[in-house]
């Protein structure tokens, strides 16, 4: 009996959740489509993005813990780069930081049906296994920092393997563009998304607290190409230490039949 009231009990959360996530964007579509189709308008999109993203993690009804929120830089370019555990990575990014950012997703997001080109047209989409790909994002991604717009960027490159046990190695690019620009790199770690919405087949939402811990800025300047390992390292160093290993893993899938018995192993 309590497998079967749990496995309504997610299901009528996952409801709960996709509601608030879908129906602010039906009602602003036509807007956001409208704003998508002139550059100069897209900071209005961003604007609108962000406090879509407010309402629906504040409707989802779990706590945020949000840890140095006052070490965002205010008035001037930095690169941002965070752990990749979620979806939900990206609204959780746009609810806490503040101002006009420009975020470096994979090119599948842009073809996402509805959503999708209007996020390819507002933000930088690359195709990792594209060296041409890669090298024309970094190009928008130096763009926007010299026009004093913040930049955010997956270092792993993809989702992990191991949310919030483990990270993936991080690519060079975003280390190599903040010291090219004389921004500022700034870590943050994200510990618990993959407990709300993990990367499996299918819509796996599970009611969940979510974290975000944003670390001191690391300084680039003065520095060269040449120490571009070494603030990488800092950086999954510091991304690293707020992880929560209790808390990795991938929750399990909801379901109201008992486990099939094992088979017997005969000797």
């Amino acid at each position: 009996m309590s497998r079967l009231l749990r496995f309504i009990g997610h299901r009528l959360y996952t409801t709960w959740a996709t509601f608030w996530f879908v129906m602010p964007f039906v009602l602003t579509y036509p807007l956001q489509w409208a704003l998508s189709q002139r550059p100069a308008w897209h900071r209005y999109l961003h604007t609108l993005n962000r406090y879509w993203s407010k309402l629906f993690i504040r409707m989802w009804g779990m706590p945020v813990e949000t840890v140095g929120a006052h070490r965002l830089p205010v008035g001037h370019p930095c690169v941002y780069v965070a752990n990749h555990s979620s979806y939900i990575d990206i609204p959780l990014l746009f609810r806490t930081i503040p101002g006009w950012l420009n975020i470096m997703g994979k090119s599948s997001l842009a073809r996402v049906p509805v959503w999708g080109p209007i996020f390819g047209r507002a933000y930088i989409t690359v195709d990792r296994e594209s060296a041409v790909s890669r090298g024309r994002a970094m190009v928008q991604a130096r763009r926007t920092l010299e026009s004093g717009r913040s930049v955010v960027i997956f270092p792993e490159g993809a989702i992990s393997k191991t949310p919030g046990q483990q990270l993936e190695p991080f690519k060079d690019g975003a280390f190599q563009l903040a010291i090219a620009a004389g921004v500022p790199i700034v870590p943050i770690t994200m510990p618990l998304n993959h407990r709300f919405m993990p990367d499996v087949s299918g819509l796996r939402v599970r009611y969940s607290r979510l974290a975000i811990i944003v670390h001191p800025p690391l300084p680039t300047t003065g520095l060269t190409a040449a120490d571009a390992p070494a603030l990488k390292q800092r950086a999954y160093d510091l991304i690293a230490s707020a992880l929560r290993p209790e808390a990795g893993g991938i929750p399990e899938a909801s379901t109201w039949r008992q486990p099939a018995p094992q088979p017997l192993v005969r000797a």
